[in-house]
């Protein structure tokens, strides 16, 4: 089999799951529109991992924090003089590249031996400067000094501004969590490789705070919790993914120790979450900026500190697309496509389709419908035959298929067809549904 990003993005496209945003005005780079199987595929994924974080934890708790934020919070940060990309030209096509994807050694490479990957020219990169990547906007009806805002690059400085209002409100002792789910952005240099790396994207973290000298293990906990989630409750084959540990040239300024989970994308291993021990730096940093407080009152104890943090930060645009790669097969033995998607989270869960359209078919799977839907997604087809209509909802996931015949008018029976094998039994009306609710588990 030979997935390829190009097979994937061409299916995405064909099927409604991902097309290029403002197409017909030629698109809009590295932005990307989600379409009707895209959008469900998102949002159930999106579902687990808000399940996971916070209906199964008792103290971890939900924030949806504004994109727009106080301009401070990223001088706080570091994002203002620190959230930087080595930018290069060539001063012939005018391309524009990131110089660490061109050299290893950006601070002594020579840059008039390197070669211009567009155009081929040598001689004619500039030398790198430093871009930064937040997108920068105005507050207000005028352009004036003081109205300039961020959208934010991250949500977590949304979590950590909060912490102590949440704690404080819902009584939570430490360790607790805060999770969020919400748009970030950032103006990369280079953005590609489909949904991987883009310029609006969903990013979904958890902020656990904890006592310091109690980081160690619960770095480690969330370790093996944030793997499993990937095998157990996305389905993603466990050959895939794979941790890797920074090293302390590769540590963010800010972090104690950092892991990524990485997966092998169809053009190679990339990351897809990391996991921070962030110690308490965010916190720190806010104490002295805002002038507030934030240290944690420890009743028990009777003492107060600014809490550790342990971070599992993860896009939510990668790990679909994750998810895709790893569903995408063609089965060549049956001249098929079939996006092999765990059924819990796949946008459609059964296709009904009346074998002709009269004789009292249409209706009787109409009401099949209306028997499914309130439970989950399901689709009614009756365009084409019957082998076409099964393999356009292989192509988009759709775990099983519903065939309503004669015989079904006759004893109540249908034909349930299952995606991946392509295995058919008959099964009564009335044992469908819990046939379904049973594979979503």
């Amino acid at each position: 089999m030979n997935k390829t990003i190009e097979k994937i993005v061409s299916l995405c496209k064909q099927r409604g799951f991902v097309y290029q945003s403002s197409e017909i005005y030629g698109g809009f780079g590295a932005v990307y529109d989600y379409g009707p199987l895209g959008v469900e595929l998102k949002n159930n994924i999106a579902k687990y991992w808000w399940k996971e974080m916070t209906q199964i934890h008792e103290n971890i708790v939900g924030l949806d924090s504004g994109i727009l934020m106080h301009p401070k919070i990223w001088e706080a940060s570091g994002h203002i003089n620190e959230f930087h990309d080595p930018l290069v030209d060539c001063k012939k096509c005018k391309s524009r590249y990131r110089a660490d994807e061109l050299s290893e050694d950006i601070d002594n490479e020579i840059w008039d031996k390197i070669q211009c990957p567009k155009c081929g020219t040598t001689g004619m990169m500039t030398p790198p400067r430093q871009f930064n990547l937040m997108f920068k906007t105005q507050v207000g009806p005028i352009e004036e000094s003081g109205s300039e805002a961020y959208l934010r690059p991250e949500t977590a400085q949304g979590i950590y501004v909060n912490y102590q209002l949440i704690q404080g409100s819902t009584r939570m002792k430490i360790p607790f969590g805060i999770a969020q789910i919400g748009k970030a952005f950032r103006n990369e240099i280079i953005a590609r490789n489909f949904i991987f790396r883009t310029r609006e994207f969903e990013q979904m973290e958890m902020q656990y705070f904890v006592k310091p000298g109690a980081d160690n293990e619960a770095m480690l906990d969330w370790k093996n919790k944030r793997f499993n989630f990937y095998s157990e409750t996305l389905g993603i084959n466990k050959k895939n993914i794979r941790f890797h540990k920074h090293d302390k040239n590769e540590l963010a300024h800010y972090a104690k120790e950092a892991w990524d989970i990485e997966y092998n994308y169809p053009f190679g291993w990339s990351e897809i979450e990391g996991i921070h021990n962030r110690t308490d730096f965010d916190l720190a940093r806010h104490e002295k900026y805002s002038g507030k407080n934030l240290k944690y009152f420890d009743q028990v104890n009777n003492e107060r500190y600014l809490p550790y943090i342990i971070e599992t930060s993860a896009g939510l645009n990668r790990m679909m697309l994750a998810v895709l790669a790893d569903s995408y097969w063609e089965d060549d033995d049956n001249s098929r496509t079939v996006m092999k998607l765990h059924p819990k989270i796949a946008p459609i869960k059964a296709v009904i389709c009346p074998l002709v359209k009269k004789d009292g078919l249409p209706e009787k799977a109409r009401s099949i419908v209306d028997i499914l839907k309130p439970h989950f997604n399901v689709l009614f087809d009756q365009q084409g035959s019957i082998g076409k209509r099964y393999y356009r909802q292989d192509e988009a996931g759709t775990p099983f298929g519903i065939t309503i015949d004669h015989q079904t008018i006759k004893d109540n029976t249908v034909t349930l067809r299952y995606r991946d094998n392509q295995k058919q039994h008959r099964v009564s009306i009335e044992k469908i549904l819990n046939i379904i609710q049973e594979s979503l588990i």
